[in-house]
């Protein structure tokens, strides 16, 4: 069983300054509740109980927001405004929330890097926070790959199709599929022109990991943007294994961007208020 997760969370968030100046983006809310909080719900739902998040400065309100706040419960206890804790208070009950710090935004393969001592040697779900993945119909996203881990025993990425000229935003996949939308692994390149793509399957943030990608990104060089990049570290896995990646059920939305982040406020009130 996995049970660790694993969420970078020391970014910048330039793309929505100047409200990510001082507040964590991954604390940006989605109607009630941050984002960080939907990846940790939904990490819950796949059994993991243990959260290991990536922060750096100006990220205390996420280790706030995972705490009791005694003063805040005080005020409102027996109050009509009681339950709304309720969600947060049952996470903070089932999990335990391990933090450490990114020194330097050296990116992702080193933000997953200085999550090793809080992993230690045993595979591993990475959420990334801002993209906010839904499945009205069934299992979430990191469920659904469990259970595909489970049958094969290695590294995964979560994929979806993405329009031609859009390849140059992610990092984008090659592969045989060898079940339905199951693909096994033969090239991955980090936001290549739309031209240098070797398909329009891109990786989003979900990735299910063995701990010897550890030692594979301390021996990964820089890349895009000089930056240490996990979808090169998973490339020397795939030519060394198996790296598979899986077209997920369900709707992801970018609230990275603004764009994406008003569509998910929205398609979520909708959902609320038509009560599904």
């Amino acid at each position: 069983m996995i049970k660790k997760c694993l969420f970078p969370a020391a970014g910048y968030g330039t793309r929505f300054l100047p409200v990510t100046k001082a507040m964590p983006k991954e604390m940006l809310p989605i109607l009630t509740k941050p984002l960080i909080q939907y990846g940790v719900e939904e990490a819950v739902e796949a059994g993991m109980n243990t959260m290991a998040i990536i922060t750096g400065r100006g990220k205390r309100a996420i280790e706030d927001h995972f705490d009791i706040s005694y003063e805040l419960e005080h005020q409102i206890k027996d109050t009509s405004k009681e339950p709304l804790l309720t969600e947060i208070r049952s996470l903070i009950k089932k999990c335990t929330f391990t933090y450490t710090r990114q020194i330097e935004m050296k990116g992702l393969g080193d933000a997953i890097l200085k999550g090793n001592a809080l992993i230690g040697d045993e595979p591993f779900a990475v959420v990334l926070a801002d993209d906010l993945c839904i499945n009205q119909e069934g299992a979430g996203v990191l469920e659904q790959m469990v259970k595909l881990y489970e049958k094969y025993k290695c590294s995964i990425v979560a994929i979806m199709e993405v329009p031609e000229d859009q390849t140059y935003k992610y990092g984008v996949i090659d592969g045989k599929e060898i079940e339905e939308g199951v693909y096994m692994i033969s090239n991955m390149v980090e936001k290549p022109e739309p031209k240098e793509a070797p398909s329009n399957l891109a990786i989003i943030g979900r990735y299910i990991l063995t701990p010897d990608i550890f030692d594979v990104i301390k021996n990964t060089k820089l890349g895009k943007n000089g930056e240490l990049q996990i979808t090169d570290a998973l490339m020397s896995l795939a030519k060394n294994g198996m790296v598979l990646a899986y077209k997920f059920k369900g709707q992801r939305f970018d609230c990275g961007s603004v764009d994406g982040y008003v569509e998910a406020t929205n398609y979520l009130y909708d959902l609320e208020k038509s009560g599904s």
